[in-house]
Formats: structure tokens, sequence, C-alpha cells
């Protein structure tokens, strides 16, 4: 047999075991891929946090996701962003990924920028110290340090009265909500993300109408924070703007035992006594006439309308009625509020 023969025998049998081995490569290389494809530890539901930086390119994050062992491979992440045209679109935050995701998952969450949204809510009626105390309690702010920027701050001057000199500039105008924040959240930012909160709710409609009423910006926000802490139903909050309204029309003291409370730094919850009604200070509405020198709490949105739509009306006394609904009976005279005293004091009783 000549060699020719030989190698045309041969030549079969190259091609198959050439075909056999790219088939075998194939095979691997698709198993390899489809390994990369799947998640690190499927069905696992333990928490994974996940900080990307802003502006980091796909292979820092790829890197940073092979380090928290949330995807096997870095190279592959990257290079499979890029089949997927998400190359540079990957978006920064604090991301929640377990090792149970697979990395197109991992993509699709990162390229929306569906990030950890942390939240604080702050309620009505709080002033600067409470909140102060409130996001120390959540370890967001040092409150020490956070009094002092408020004391510091000049977010509202164009707000203040020319000859206004208070410890606390910013009570009243740090607005009551619930806001979105990142971690590391400073106190300068929390101040100023809840002032602008403020701006915002006090736009421009807002301020004409204080313009008709003839009340200045803070001249509102004082009388609003008033009827914040006096008002327990939502309803009645119109029907106290008007009250105080009435009185501020005729130079008649408001007497609100809220502005007494502030003066002496007693707690809604503690009575107060005779004494702190004759204590000195521009916040005690019952020896000072007109409004005191600046809000006493934050009041909510309800409140300042309560205090530049108040309802019209005759009333001029108020007392709570102390039968439990925090309800308050109105009256136009002395007589009659004396009378709603009474009630008062019989309902007490029961």
């Amino acid at each position: 047999m000549t060699a020719v023969a030989n190698q045309r025998r041969r030549a079969p049998l190259i091609s198959l075991l050439a075909v056999g081995f790219l088939v075998f490569a194939g095979a691997l290389a698709f198993r390899w891929f489809t390994g990369r494809l799947e998640a690190v530890k499927p069905g696992s539901t333990e928490t994974v946090h996940v900080e990307i930086p802003a502006g980091v390119s796909t292979r820092e994050v790829a890197e940073l996701l092979e380090q928290h062992h949330v995807i096997k491979d870095a190279t592959f992440f990257r290079y499979y962003a890029r089949y997927r045209q998400l190359d540079g679109q990957l978006k920064g935050g604090e991301y929640e990924l377990t090792p149970g995701m697979t990395p197109d998952q991992i993509l699709q969450k990162l390229s929306r920028g569906e990030i950890i949204v942390r939240r604080f809510t702050v309620p009505e009626g709080l002033t600067v110290a409470q909140l102060a105390d409130l996001l120390a309690s959540k370890q967001l702010v040092d409150g020490d340090k956070f009094r002092k920027l408020a004391a510091a701050s000049r977010l509202n001057e164009p707000y203040l009265p020319a000859e206004a000199k208070l410890a606390q500039p910013l009570e009243g105008y740090l607005f009551p909500s619930t806001y979105d924040y990142k971690p590391g959240v400073t106190e300068e930012q929390i101040l100023q993300m809840m002032f602008t909160r403020w701006q915002q709710t006090f736009a421009a409609d807002l301020q004409a109408r204080a313009k008709d009423l003839k009340l200045t910006v803070h001249e509102v926000m004082t009388l609003a924070s008033i009827i914040e802490t006096e008002a327990q139903v939502a309803q009645e909050r119109p029907v106290i703007g008007g009250v105080y309204l009435n009185r501020l029309q005729i130079g008649m003291k408001l007497d609100a035992d809220p502005t007494v409370r502030y003066a002496v730094n007693r707690a809604p919850e503690e009575a107060l006594r005779f004494a702190d009604l004759q204590a000195e200070s521009p916040y005690n509405t019952y020896l000072v006439p007109g409004l005191p020198p600046s809000p006493i709490a934050a009041p909510g949105l309800a409140s300042i309308k309560a205090a530049l739509y108040p309802e019209k009306h005759e009333f001029f006394y108020f007392v709570a009625r102390a039968d439990g609904t925090g309800r308050h009976y109105f009256a136009r005279t002395l007589e009659e509020q004396t009378a709603n005293i009474e009630k008062s004091q019989v309902n007490a009783t029961k």
C-alpha cells in the first residue's frame, strides 16, 4: 500500500477527531459560559449590601461585586454587560443583593438604579431641640452638633425680622415630613433638605396669601406653630386660627398655653403652674401682646393653611373639653368662656 493511500485513509479519522475535539471544546465553552450566567449560590436569600460609588467604570463595579461574592467572574460580568449594551449604565448607590441572583438580575438592578431607600419621618410640632433628639435616637446625627449648626444657620435669614435675635433661628422652618437619604448623610445636609422642603411647601401661592392678610412669612409661621401645638383635632385648626387672628386684630393678648410651655421649657404632658404664667419672656403671650418672636415648633402644611385661611367667626376664646376627644369649646364672650370652663371641669371629673 502506498503512502498516498495511507494518508487518504488517515484523513477521515483526523477530520473526525478534529470535529470531536471541536465539539468537546465547544461543550466545555458552553458549560463555562452558562456556568458564569448562574448565581453564585442558587436559591440563596442571604443579604449583601454593596455600595457602588458614583461614576465608577463597569470594570470597577464588576470587581466590587466579585469581592462581595455575588458574581463568579468580574471579567465575564464586564463583557456580559457590554454584550447586554449596559456598559457604562450602571448607577451608583447602595444596593441590596444576594448570591442567589444571576448576573443578569444584578445587571438589571444596577442599570435601573434600584438602590436601597433609607427614610426618616419627622412628625409635626417638634422644636429644633426635640428634632435633634429624634434624629440622634435614629443615629442619623450628633444631637449637640445638630443643635449648634441650627443655631448658627442663616438659611432663613430673608424671612426673619431685621432685629431678630433668636436662640434658634430655624425654629419652625425645618419642615415635618418623610425624607429619603443616603448613608453618610451629614447634619448640614439634613438641615438643608428640611429647610428646602419648607421652601417648596411655602410656595408662591401661600406667600401671596400672606401678603393679602398683611402678614409676613415669619408671622404666618409663628401663628401656624401655635395652631399646630394647640389643635388636637384636624377640623379645629382653622377655627383656632380664626380665634387668634380675631385677637390679633383687636390687640388682645393671645393667652396661648403652648407659648408659655416654650418659654419655660415644659413638656406638653406637664401641667402649667401659675408661676409659669408669670414668667418674664417674650414668648409668654399671657403677659406680652401680639405674636411671640418666632415659631415655637415646626408646623405642618395643614396648620400653615389654617393660619392663612382661618375660619371667619366671632370667637375670641376656647378651652379644651377634657372629655378625651381632644376637641374644644369655643366662645364669643368671657361669660360664655366661663361657662365652658365649668363644663370642661365637669367632664374632667367623669
